[in-house]
């Protein structure tokens, strides 16, 4: 019970961030620019610098083999929600029908994860989570685009590899194998921009979550079964598949958090950006959102007791 209720609190204390974004774009303190920027200095400077960070110590080689095992999880977890999504998601309007698929497929892993994980496991849980961000990255920039744009044109080499999960693992693991430790005139200010990762994520998801009209997105069937899929059942099906592989602890429970995620942020930017159904994917990630706050403690606490 205890397990359950440290995780309820983490979560609770990251859902008090999203309140107050919520308030804020309602007084009108946040505005619709302000918050792209802020998204775009969350993405693009914070969570690189979360990841440098987790290789700002000594690692050893047993926990870099951790990348590995948290990758390949990672690999199977999605393969295994696109394979539910293409079975379970049906849809008359192809423009519905390619969100909701998309936030099946996609967790929050970044915005709602990586914080948890550095709550919860310390640098460690970063550096897994880290390792199954680069496969989110991956896979969102190949199968996701694809998915949501329907035009293989749209696939780009330059996106698969120079996204910020790639880039951040990588200036990791060349810190981690400088022969002598990183300076700390530039350790700093890394650790400064890493401590953004939390708060402005969470700012971020409360702005579009009180700009969303509630009660349309309860009423909205289809968007209850996806979120459902994403929160409950895809989770369930991950965990039972990594512990039968003999998945245990730190990489486990980090793999986990990113599972349990609600629908991923990138669902409404990605919808916009081609022509498909918005207001279907604010309603979805707003819903899975609010939800998770459920869910999530239930699935990583019972990951962590099992773990």
């Amino acid at each position: 019970m205890e397990r359950f209720l440290t995780v309820g609190q983490q979560v609770l204390a990251l859902f008090i961030l999203i309140f107050i974004g919520v308030i804020c774009g309602k007084k009108g303190i946040l505005q619709e620019n302000a918050v792209r920027t802020l998204a775009d200095l969350t993405l693009l400077i914070a969570t690189p610098c979360v990841i440098v960070e987790s290789f700002l110590r000594e690692v050893e080689a047993e926990k870099l083999l951790w990348l590995g095992v948290a990758a390949l999880a990672a690999v199977a977890v999605h393969l295994l929600s696109i394979l539910a999504a293409r079975l379970a998601v049906r849809d008359e309007k192809e423009a519905r029908r390619r969100v909701l698929r998309f936030g099946v497929v996609f967790s929050n892993a970044g915005y709602m994860s990586i914080p948890l994980q550095k709550a919860l496991l310390g640098e460690d849980g970063v550096l897994v989570g880290a390792a199954y961000l680069v496969v989110f990255n991956l896979v969102l920039w190949s199968y996701g685009l694809l998915e949501m744009s329907g035009d293989r044109r749209s696939l780009s080499v330059k996106k698969l590899v120079f996204n910020p999960g790639m880039i951040g693992l990588a200036a990791g693991l060349v810190v981690f194998l400088l022969p002598f430790p990183l300076p700390e005139v530039f350790a700093v200010p890394i650790r400064g921009l890493s401590a953004l990762n939390t708060p402005l994520p969470m700012l971020v998801i409360g702005y579009y979550l009180g700009q969303t009209d509630l009660k349309q997105a309860l009423r909205d069937k289809q968007a209850y079964w996806a979120a459902g899929l994403r929160l409950v059942v895809l989770p369930l099906l991950s965990l039972a598949g990594m512990w039968l592989c003999g998945l245990r602890g730190t990489v486990l429970v980090s793999c986990m958090i990113a599972v349990s995620a609600p629908v991923a942020a990138a669902t409404t930017m990605f919808a916009t950006r081609y022509g498909q159904d918005t207001a279907l994917s604010v309603n979805l990630v707003s819903l899975s959102t609010l939800f998770s706050a459920l869910t999530m403690p239930l699935i990583v606490g019972l990951a962590q007791l099992i773990a």
